[in-house]
């Protein structure tokens, strides 16, 4: 009776935890259409593009759908009309490059592996049964392994690694269906002809009908870069010297406008390739028919990123756990914020010349960006005692270290407890308290060597004015590096065919921090089948 009674109450848990669940559920699915709704429209409203691209593959996809449901085209083509349906969806993508890249391998790769396969049907055609099925399983060996070696080739897998996979998988159906089909051919045949015409589809919804170049989201992402760089650079030269007294809260990475802006250049690589490499596809669009510098694209990213790492170490400077008070920060605050501003100044011209196709300024590295790093260093060498220190306070300090370790060594027998660490000597003697357990004491040798580290590094005078030294010698190296990336966006322009800078071309920048808006466009991807 007991057993029954517990499998009784189990069951009735069983079905209220059921009942719970379906409640949730059914809850949960009266929000979806509120839910799906607004991030429907954020998707649309970030990039409009994203709407007329999908208006695009619906139509691709009906217009092929014709051949399998008009009757007169499904006679001329059969059943292989189904393969063009598939050749839109897998091959239509985002921008023209993408599409370009993917048709092109997928056509070609397609005609390489019948034109190879009818002449292996050939010469297997001309031999008896058994030598046959040898010779086509030998040539399926053969091409399969060849092919597959050859994906390991830097070049190949860059830029025809979809065109192998297809030639792949055309070559062994055709080939090794050829022998118990007697119409392989007559299949091959139309599946060329319905992958030619999904191809073609693609080709001119994706080159003829509100094209997307990869190419030109390749040059508005640099620019997204310069801006977000600029932007960082502000926001941290502007928190570091704000006047707020308020409490550092933890704030999570995402959250942060800083982190965003240079966010982007960190993490720029593999999307700037993969639209240098389908940029390098399309054909030349441009008003004077200029070819599309891809390469030089990369190179500058490159160089962005070296710089954007410096961003990232001068973001960190206000999060370290040793920081300068604020009254030795207000010394040098005014001639901090102005050099940061006129990095960020120059930053932005670097990003209109870019958006606009004109050369930078000769001048684009003014005589105001040389005052401020010359007030920087006379301010830094007015200071001396906050970087160079006093010897006296030093022995001082130094003395008042020793003596820690002494009392550290006098009580290792009985253990020893760190309940607070001050800078100053007279504070040193009021840290022993006993421990009876060897646990208790393990424990407390390590929790003592941090605390250890943090009063040989509080006791010295000058250690109020090293934060402060690698936050000014991070802008000078901002600084040092701005010359590099000018010469890199001259290339460009160079290559590209920039046209001449004209002072009318000149931009006014603000020195206000803006918000950063981080929605950059995410090209969808149908995958490689």
């Amino acid at each position: 009776m007991e057993m029954a009674m517990d499998r009784n109450g189990d069951s009735t848990n069983t079905m209220g935890d059921c009942g719970k669940r379906i409640k949730i559920f059914a809850q949960k699915m009266k929000r979806f259409p509120g839910l799906v709704w607004p991030m429907m429209w954020k998707v649309g409203r970030e990039d409009p593009r994203r709407v007329i691209h999908s208006l695009k593959v619906g139509l691709s996809l009906t217009l092929v759908s014709l051949l399998y449901l008009m009757e007169p085209l499904f006679k001329g083509i059969g059943q292989s009309a189904i393969w063009a349906v598939m050749t839109v969806v897998v091959v239509l993508e985002f921008t023209a490059g993408a599409t370009l890249c993917k048709g092109l391998n997928r056509g070609f790769g397609t005609l390489l592996a019948g034109s190879l396969a009818f002449f292996i049907e050939y010469v297997a055609n001309e031999s008896g049964r058994v030598f046959r099925a040898i010779f086509i399983g030998a040539a399926v060996f053969v091409i399969g392994a060849a092919a597959t070696y050859m994906r390991f080739f830097p070049y190949i897998k860059r830029n025809y690694d979809y065109g192998v996979v297809i030639f792949l998988l055309t070559f062994n159906l055709i080939t090794v269906s050829s022998y118990r089909d007697e119409n392989v051919l007559r299949i091959a045949h139309d599946r060329f002809y319905s992958i030619a015409i999904g191809c073609g589809v693609c080709l001119f919804m994706s080159l003829l009908i509100f094209p997307n170049w990869s190419g030109e989201d390749l040059n508005h992402s640099t620019v997204f870069k310069f801006e977000g760089l600029a932007k960082s650079i502000a926001g941290c030269v502007d928190e570091y010297f704000s006047d707020s007294n308020t409490e550092v809260t933890e704030v999570k990475s995402s959250e942060d406008p800083i982190y965003e802006g240079y966010k982007a250049v960190l993490d720029s690589k593999s999307i700037d390739e993969m639209l240098a490499l389908h940029a390098s596809w399309e054909p030349r669009h441009s008003r004077y028919c200029h070819r599309f510098p891809w390469q030089q694209y990369v190179k500058l990213g490159a160089v962005l990123r070296q710089f954007g790492y410096t961003v990232v170490a001068l973001h960190g400077c206000l999060q370290t756990e040793i920081q300068t008070p604020r009254s030795v920060r207000a010394l040098f605050k005014d001639p901090c914020i102005r050099l940061a501003r006129e990095v960020s100044k120059v930053l932005m011209e670097l990003a209109d010349s870019i958006r606009k196709r004109c050369h930078c300024s000769p001048v684009i590295l003014s005589d105001h960006l040389h005052e401020a790093l010359q007030d920087l260093n006379i301010a830094i060498n007015s200071q001396p005692r906050l970087f160079l220190g006093s010897n006296n306070n030093q022995a001082t300090n130094m003395l008042a270290l020793a003596a820690a370790h002494a009392s550290q060594k006098q009580q290792k027998g009985s253990g020893v407890s760190l309940s607070s660490v001050k800078t100053d000597s007279s504070a040193l003697s009021d840290w022993k308290t006993k421990r009876d357990s060897e646990q208790s004491k393990e424990a407390e040798r390590k929790f003592l060597r941090p605390q250890l580290s943090k009063i040989a590094i509080t006791s010295l005078e000058f250690s109020e004015a090293l934060p402060f030294a690698a936050f000014a010698s991070l802008l000078v190296e901002m600084v040092a590096k701005l010359d590099q990336i000018i010469e890199e966006v001259e290339e460009l322009g160079r290559t590209a065919c920039f046209k001449e800078y004209q002072h009318s071309d000149k931009i006014v920048v603000t020195c206000e921090t803006p918000r950063i808006n981080v929605a950059q466009n995410n090209l969808p991807s149908h995958g490689p089948d």
